[in-house]
């Protein structure tokens, strides 16, 4: 159940805090090795106690979540009388550890072929993916711990994701991508990636069409069509490792 739990919450992209307790001197209502997962909603999974020393460990633990950067492993040593209130005279070490979310987040719009060698490569980096088709039957051939949106609406599925967001438009064709690459022009013009798998003739199809629009020449201009550094040859993985080679170049320049 504990480690269900965390496998999830590393899926869906959430900071938690394990705690595990790690030593007690005299008497303490939990063994040694003990553990429990606290989110900024409280207590998800586990127990290092029950009663209040687990309220503190717990308070604790969104104290570490209310901060705005990672915070290191830390071990906090109660005694259970002074500084827990408690009757029993035990000492307690917990191991605080935060386990922040991905700040890295990757979109790829479409589940087609390279999408899912994509997928597959991008799984093994520290990134907050999500592929999203229409297609439930496409989306069905990742592997389950990669998020999915079933859709085809560009603007409700745009909104779901924030201006530091890295879009990858690889859907059917060039008149799929344009929905979904004009949708992120007006949410969010300044996002550090937009691209689109294709040709650079797909490109000057893609950029005529968003110009009709009223999308901006900076916009167009910056858009990375065709995606990938110039390596490799035409199979999905070394497609999709130059994809990442890219995408890796970009966030850390």
């Amino acid at each position: 159940m504990l480690y269900d739990e965390l496998a999830r919450l590393k899926n869906h992209g959430e900071d938690f805090v394990i705690i595990t307790l790690i030593k007690v001197l005299a008497s303490a209502p939990q063994d040694v090795g003990a553990k429990c997962v606290v989110t900024r909603d409280g207590l998800i999974a586990g127990t290092v106690g029950g009663g209040k020393v687990e309220a503190r460990a717990i308070e604790y633990a969104k104290e570490i979540l209310a901060q705005k950067s990672y915070q290191a492993p830390i071990i906090k040593e109660w005694n259970l009388q002074t500084d827990i209130g408690m009757t029993c005279g035990g000492v307690c070490h917990f191991l605080f550890e935060h386990i922040p979310s991905s700040s890295w987040k990757v979109a790829v719009f479409g589940a087609g072929h390279v999408s899912q060698a994509l997928s597959r490569t991008l799984m093994n980096l520290n990134c907050d993916l999500i592929v999203v088709d229409p297609r439930k039957e496409w989306l069905d051939k990742l592997p389950s711990n990669i998020k999915t949106i079933q859709s085809d609406d560009a603007k409700k599925v745009i909104a779901s994701f924030d201006e530091n967001t890295f879009f990858i438009s690889m859907t059917k064709g060039h008149a799929a991508d344009v929905p979904f690459l004009y949708e992120i022009y007006k949410q969010f013009p300044n996002t550090p990636y937009v691209g689109a798998i294709g040709s650079k003739a797909k490109r000057n199809a893609i950029a005529r069409d968003l110009k009709e629009l009223g999308v901006s020449e900076d916009f167009i201009n910056n858009l990375h069509i065709p995606l990938g550094l110039p390596l490799g040859n035409n199979q999905p993985f070394e497609i999709a490792i130059s994809i990442c080679a890219e995408l890796l170049q970009i966030r850390d320049n």
